[in-house]
This record gives structure tokens, sequence and C-alpha cells, in this order.
């Protein structure tokens, strides 16, 4: 079982020393520059999928290296190195460097200015992840399913998980280190009925050990796999057109994190890439709008003690009350807007430098509540799963598919729909957001955002109640 660990641990996880530290910060200033910082990342992964009973894969690895940044005015030199020895670090300090391209003479870090950050009160590991635990629980999690519904073909479930350990080291003499353990499981099942396929997935993933693997969990993912599998089989796909849209509460969070979240990053708006660069402190939304980017949930997927730059996670108000009140901003960012950094500077792994990416994002609840949402809409169509989207985020038009949802018809739920296209432009669909329910759900799924480099996130929304979308159906 991981508990709270001294600075002395992770030094000696990376064969390294405050001394060592100091000498490769100094390499990689020696020809200049504003800035520099070391992220040493330790992960194992493990995963274990079951198909029918039968175990169908599995495996077991550990990816290990550091990342070496310098910063020199708008310049960037990245290195890293899979090895943490002395010389192949040094290695990546002076390729840093001279990617960087700097001139001037920095001092050497002083060593009693060191200061250490370590601070995990959002995510802890009460018990160690085993393969062998996790084949038990997936075979309770697959009698579970198929005990639910005789017209279940196939079931296909599966755990993965990581523990990554991190320390990070600045040109401030900043040091910080923390543990991050991920765990994800999931399960898929294939129905049929009468000659025709259904497919159902679900997934749950926390920032947990072992002990998420729990008899609840099983009861709670089995439950979810065969919701709504009647109106499945009886959903057709409508009639397009411009219509209101009513986003159920939860998983519909993914198109206001691809659809305006990624608009609201420091560096597309420092770029002048994103359609709210020059909006910062204007009204772009009713004033019972306000979006969260937030790092402090404990056990979330988007949680972070600190981000990847050793800036403390916090809760950052992207808009509030309608009005843009700030991007989400990485060290850089933050300089060029002079600001203080708000903890989303992320990234993959130690292979890739970190930029502004998103944590947990979701709508705070408003006052309207589901039923009256749904009562207000004469004739228009209700979603709450979205997937295969796609966003441009300069114009930010969007359009995502949607897998199942209901036709409004005179205030009330009919005809189940299915395979629609929602098509629409973020800032414009965020102005025409006309109702905000009370029932704000943070998706506990297993999201992953890709922005050139994948990064765990998670997505919530209430429902809501937008004006006109464009629905592409028949």
């Amino acid at each position: 079982m991981r508990t709270k660990m001294d600075t002395e641990y992770y030094l000696s996880a990376f064969d390294t020393s405050k001394e060592n530290l100091e000498k490769l910060v100094s390499e990689a200033l020696k020809h200049g520059g504003d800035w520099c910082d070391l992220f040493f990342e330790n992960t194992v992964n493990g995963n274990i999928a079951l198909r029918d009973g039968i175990v169908s894969d599995g495996g077991f690895n550990v990816d290990y290296g550091a990342g070496i940044r310098v910063l020199n005015g708008e310049k960037t030199g990245y290195a890293y190195s899979e090895n943490t020895d002395m010389k192949s670090m040094a290695a990546a300090a002076h390729a840093a460097s001279a990617i960087a391209a700097g001139s001037a003479d920095i001092p050497p870090v002083n060593a009693g200015s060191m200061n250490t950050l370590q601070h995990g009160d959002r995510y802890q590991m009460l018990k160690d992840w085993q393969l062998g635990e996790c084949k038990i629980f997936l075979e309770r999690l697959q009698d579970k399913i198929f005990v639910k519904d005789s017209r279940i073909a196939k079931v296909l479930a599966g755990v993965f998980y990581t523990i990554t350990d991190v320390l990070m080291y600045n040109s401030t003499g900043e040091m910080t280190c923390d543990t991050r353990p991920y765990g994800t499981a999931y399960a898929s099942a294939v129905f049929m009925q009468d000659g025709k396929l259904e497919t159902k997935s679900v997934s749950r993933s926390y920032m947990k050990g072992g002990e998420m693997l729990s008899e609840a969990l099983a009861d709670e993912i089995a439950a979810e796999v065969v919701k709504g599998i009647d109106d499945r089989f009886a959903a057709k796909r409508p009639k397009g057109g411009q219509m209101p849209v009513v986003m159920g509460s939860g998983a519909s969070g993914i198109l206001l994190h691809e659809a305006m979240g990624h608009a609201f990053e420091a560096d597309f708006n420092r770029k002048g890439q994103s359609i709210f660069s020059d909006k910062m402190g204007q009204k772009i939304c009713d004033g019972s709008i306000t979006i969260v980017d937030d790092g402090t949930i404990p056990g979330n997927r988007g949680a972070v003690n600190f981000d990847d730059e050793g800036v403390r996670g916090q809760r950052t108000q992207m808009v509030t009350n309608g009005v843009l009140t700030s991007y989400l901003h990485d060290r850089i960012s933050a300089k060029y807007y002079g600001t203080e950094p708000t903890g989303n500077g992320r990234r993959e792994g130690f292979r890739f430098n970190p930029i502004p990416r998103m944590r947990a994002t979701y709508m705070e609840s408003g006052d309207a509540c589901k039923e009256g949402i749904i009562a207000s809409v004469k004739n228009g169509i209700y979603v709450d799963e979205f997937t295969n989207g796609q966003v441009k985020i300069g114009e930010g038009d969007f359009t995502f598919f949607v897998n199942s949802g209901y036709l409004i018809e005179n205030g009330k739920l009919t005809q189940p729909i299915k395979d629609i296209n929602v098509i629409g432009n973020g800032p414009k669909a965020l102005a025409d957001i006309i109702a905000v329910g009370n029932d704000l759900k943070i998706d506990e799924g297993s999201w992953t955002c890709g922005k050139g480099q994948s990064c765990p996130v998670s997505c919530g929304i209430p429902t809501v109640l937008v004006k006109n979308l464009t629905v592409g159906g028949e």
C-alpha cells in the first residue's frame, strides 16, 4: 500500500540527489535562458481483460525517464532521457539548452534556497493493484451482467491501472513530489434481438488504488450496461433540421469540454487562435452560467495535487455569471498575460512538453429543474450520450455523434432516437443556452483528452437547453 512518502523516496526512485538536480539546471542554463525545469517520471502500468469469462488480454510494463525544458524568451528547448544517470541527463540538458539557443550566463542555483513541496490530499492508494484480484473482480462483473438480460451475446470487461511517481525541480530551487494512482474498470456488452445488434459500453475511472474494485462498483457498472437497451432497439433516426436541444446531465459535458473548454486554454488565446482571444472580461453567455475547470475534486480522474510544472492544482472559474474571467494557464501563458498560473500545465509523460490542458471541466448548476426544461420545449430532441466529436478551435465549429436520446414533442419525451449528429458553433451554442438545470453531474467515465498528447480528464454538466442547434438526421 502506498502512503505519503518523503523527499528521499523520490530522489532514490530516480537515482539522483539534490546536488545533481542543481547541476542539471546549471548545465541547461549555462548558455542562457529565463527558466529551466526537470520532470522525472516512473510509471507502472497493468491491464487485464476478459471476454466471456476467459482472459483475452493482459500485460504489465514500466515507463521511466526524465525531461528537461529550457525557456528563453519565446523559445522553448525540450529534451528527454530514458535513463536518469548523470551522463544521460547532462546530454539532455545540453540538447535542451542548444534548442533554446540562449546566450547569457545564468548563475547556478543555490542549494540553500531549495524548497520542497509535497501535498497529497486529493488522491491516495489504500490498496495495491494486483492482477489476480482484478481478474476475480471482472469474473464477478461479467456474471452480474449476463444474468441481467437474456439478449446478451457477448461481454468484454477489463481493468487497467497506472501508478506514477513524479519528481519536479526548477531553476527557482523548488522541488515537487507526487504519486498519482489511476484505475479504470470497463464493460461492453453485445445484445441480440430479432437479428439486430446493439452494443453498450460503460466505464468508471478514479484516482484510486485497488480498493476501487468493490462489489458496489460491479453492481453499478452491470446496471448501467443494460440500462436503456429496450429503447436502443426501438430507436429510430429522426428528421434533421434546426431545433432546440436539451442536453442531459453528466456525459453531455463532453460537448462543453470540446466545443468550449479548449477555446479557453491560454495557448490558443495567446496565439490568437481561439474565438475567445479578445473576449476577456466580456459577457459571452447568460448570467446564469458559470463554467469551472477544477483540479481539486478528491479521487476524480482530473484531480491534480500539482500540475506537471509543479504548480498546485486549483479550482478555476473560466466563466463567472456569464462573463469570461480566466483562461487556463501554464507558466508560459501566465507570464505572457501577467497573471498567476492556474495549475493547468499538463503533459502525457516525460517525453512531452507541458501545455495548457483541462482537468475536470463542468458547468455549475442553475435554478431550473430537468422536468421543467423538457416541458418548455414544444418540438426538439433530448440527448444524453455523445461520441466522436470534432471541433475547430479557431472558428469554434463542432459536430458530435449522438448515441442515444429522445424526441421531445409537446414537452414530453417520446420516440427514442439514435445515429444523429449535433452540429453547431461553440460560442454561439454557449450564448444560446437559455435554461440551466439544478442537477449537475460529474461523469466518472474514462475520458481522455487528445491535444497532440493525451491526458486523463473528466467532465460534467447539468441539464441545459440550447435554443437552436442543427441536428443531422433523415
